[in-house]
């Protein structure tokens, strides 16, 4: 199982990049290893809405499952990937690299502080199983 050290973590299996003041938001390897092979992705939202800590961002459908991806964050979009949707097994092969999902300029760094660093999201993984 893939889990940087450099991300943050959700309990729902989403990661957050931070540079600076602005986050970037994918899902986590082992999301992508749960949904298996992932056939559809929608992005719901688009560059410039406003965003809570907790919204629905995204859409990811695989063979057996559907998933939606919540933001770990709240803020201002300022990027989506465009490429995605087209190429939503992207997120199998590279799930921390192309596949992330959106950009978001921060507008309450604390809550990047209740997010779960790596070994706090490898414990949580572990109690799942």
């Amino acid at each position: 199982m893939n889990i940087p050290k450099d991300l943050k973590y959700t309990k729902n299996d989403e990661w957050l990049r931070v540079e600076g003041n602005i986050g970037t938001v994918g899902i986590t390897d082992y999301a992508q290893s749960q949904l298996s092979d992932i056939v559809f992705v929608e992005i719901v939202v688009s560059e410039g809405d406003t965003v809570k800590q907790g919204d629905t961002c995204a859409t990811v459908e695989s063979v057996k499952a559907a998933a939606d991806v919540y933001m770990p964050v709240s803020g201002k979009i300022i990027v989506v990937n465009q490429s995605l949707p087209d190429k939503p097994e992207t997120i199998n092969s590279d799930p921390y690299g192309e596949a992330w999902m959106v950009k978001i300029e921060l507008s309450n760094p604390n809550e990047v502080v209740s997010l779960l660093d790596a070994s706090a999201y490898e414990a949580h993984l572990a109690q799942k199983e």
